[in-house]
């Protein structure tokens, strides 16, 4: 039981320092940047960072997938805390990656309002 908290804390850990991620992205620009380009990306960064409703859907794929894996681990093999932990870790890292793709997107549609050239 001890070893699972560990694990399901390191799990957990792992996907709040995940969130953050997509909007610390620097896009590859088609060819050098403008004067405005590093205030620009600053200012782009915050507004994909400041996505807020993102970490609620995390939250609730986390939540969800604990109670998912709770259900099944419970049918399969009587272990329903060993099927939440597990099933929090998978619904909160997929939707963690999802929410950095996102927030990445965001990155690049916002410089390209800008009027930079961004190809990825």
């Amino acid at each position: 039981m001890k070893h699972t908290f560990f694990i399901a804390l390191a799990g957990f850990g792992l996907v709040a320092a995940c969130a953050d991620s997509g909007a610390n992205y620097t896009p590859i620009l088609d060819g050098t940047p403008t004067p405005a380009y590093q205030a620009d990306l600053e200012a782009c960064q915050a507004l994909a960072r400041n996505q807020k409703q993102f970490d609620q859907e995390t939250m609730a794929a986390t939540v969800l997938g604990a109670g998912a894996g709770a259900a099944l681990g419970e049918a399969d093999s009587g272990d329903a805390m060993g099927g939440a932990i597990a099933g929090a870790l998978a619904g909160g890292i997929a939707s963690a990656v999802d929410v950095s793709e996102r927030r990445e997107s965001i990155v690049v549609e916002c410089l390209r309002g800008r009027g930079h050239r961004v190809v990825g």
